[in-house]
């Protein structure tokens, strides 16, 4: 039995655990929280600083760990899959370097405009203020400012949304030059968003199924954005308001990219890389890479693999994946967020979190616990973030969602929220509507999917 070690303890790292369990590994956890659903597959897990290398590395030596998967973005940018990988435990995740594709916003726009890859909006790099009102008066109405590093999602304004004229924009700048000195100003893409997640071994790659984040906290995309209230794939493994060739664009633009990521970094990129893509009127746009599996989106993906998962991880860390058998069930998923009222802008921090478990387990949905402590008394306290996911799957669409709603109301607490309007038929047709209404130059009322 192989012995891995996940580092991270989330929703995403409950359901690589559950994955890789499935897949006849041992399991050990480097964890921030006392995660219960963990807690309950893993044969250990141990408390400690995610991104500390020396920390990392003791405790996958001390569990004899021969295989290691790292969830959150945060211990790659600093350097822990590259301590992993002089210690000699093959690793999935990115080296400090080829992390750049996430956490520099810059580094990623840059490495795309390099190497001729398509998909990036016209954009500037500044590290002051000299030459911004410019840029800015050449964008006109159209802008985003995103700080140039790892903000938990917070790094990113957008105009009309947070930032109202030029002048709060250029406000918001100078915020930046105080805090790092580095930002990038590009034009704002107008569409409907999609999840493109790859495998990737340095050489080969293999995409898993598109998938659609919802970042806004209120039902009908309204409310501040979040880090995910939730998410949905198809059974046909695409999304109702994409064209087959939105999903090829992306693929090609992930495959270029992994390829320019190793030619320019001299190391290949073992691990997942996961494109945040834009479908406009113009064919499919980079909004950013992410370094790591998504989360939500990894929760959909995961639930309809069929493939092992651990010999999935084993081929990407060792660059053998092109051996490996990759495949997912035709089945749709709908993954929606229990959260503290508030999450996104003032969420409470004293909610509990009770699960019925019989009616869980009746319900045929999958729960995967995000953001919570288990106290010694069994309690389930929240933090100020994500608590827990709830996903249903089904032949049809409207089958997961059903599936998914069905378990959620085995989930009850003090002060919980979530949006039960993700993947209903009223959403996924405005979805429709907008993208139809930009491809005939009839643009339809924007809807915001982050």
């Amino acid at each position: 039995m192989t012995r891995v070690m996940v580092v991270g303890s989330g929703a995403r790292e409950h359901a690589i655990t559950r994955a890789l369990c499935n897949s006849g590994a041992a399991v050990s956890c480097f964890a921030s929280n006392l995660n219960p659903g963990i807690m309950a597959l893993a044969d250990d897990l141990e408390l400690g600083d995610l991104n500390s290398p020396d920390e990392v590395i003791g405790y996958a030596i001390r569990q004899g760990a021969e295989l290691a998967v790292i969830g959150p973005e945060a211990p790659l940018a600093a350097g822990v899959a590259d301590a992993l990988r002089v210690a000699s435990i093959p690793t999935v995740g990115p080296g400090r370097e080829l992390a750049q594709i996430e956490t520099s916003k810059a580094f990623a726009r840059d490495l795309l405009t390099r190497n001729g890859i398509p998909g990036c909006p016209r954009y500037r790099t500044f590290d002051a203020l000299e030459g911004v009102a410019d840029w800015l008066a050449e964008l006109g109405d159209g802008y985003v400012v995103k700080y140039d590093g790892l903000a938990g999602g917070k790094g990113v304004k957008v105009a009309d949304d947070h930032l109202h004229s030029h002048s709060e924009a250029l406000g918001y700048c100078r915020e930046l030059v105080t805090k790092d000195g580095r930002f990038v100003v590009e034009e704002k893409l107008v569409g409907e968003e999609f999840s493109l997640m790859s495998l990737c071994d340095g050489e080969t790659l293999r995409h898993m199924p598109v998938v659609q984040d919802h970042k806004r906290a209120l039902e009908g995309d309204r409310g501040p954005n979040t880090g995910g209230m939730g998410s949905y794939s198809d059974a046909t493994h695409t999304l109702s308001f994409l064209e087959d060739e939105d999903i090829n664009a992306a693929c090609a633009i992930n495959e270029a990219t992994a390829a320019a990521l190793r030619e320019e970094c001299g190391e290949p990129y073992r691990g997942f890389l996961y494109g945040g893509f834009i479908a406009t009127a113009n064919g499919p746009r980079l909004i950013e890479y992410n370094a790591r599996l998504g989360d939500p989106e990894a929760l959909n993906v995961l639930e309809i693999l069929q493939s092992d998962f651990m010999a999935i991880c084993h081929g990407m860390a060792t660059g053998t994946l092109a051996g490996c058998e990759v495949e997912f069930r035709p089945a749709a998923t709908v993954c929606k967020y229990v959260v503290p009222e508030g999450y996104g802008a003032k969420p409470r921090r004293d909610c509990t979190l009770i699960i019925d478990e019989e009616q869980l387990a009746a319900s045929g949905a999958s729960l995967f616990y995000a953001a919570v402590n288990q106290s010694p008394g069994g309690t389930l306290e929240t933090t100020s973030s994500r608590a827990a996911a709830v996903v249903g799957s089904g032949a049809m669409l409207a089958a997961a969602e059903a599936q998914c709603e069905a378990g959620l109301a085995a989930v009850s607490g003090r002060g919980l929220h979530v949006r039960h309007d993700i993947a209903t038929p009223q959403l996924l047709e405005r979805r429709v509507a907008h993208m139809r209404g930009l491809r005939s130059g009839r643009e339809a009322p924007a809807v915001m999917a982050a």
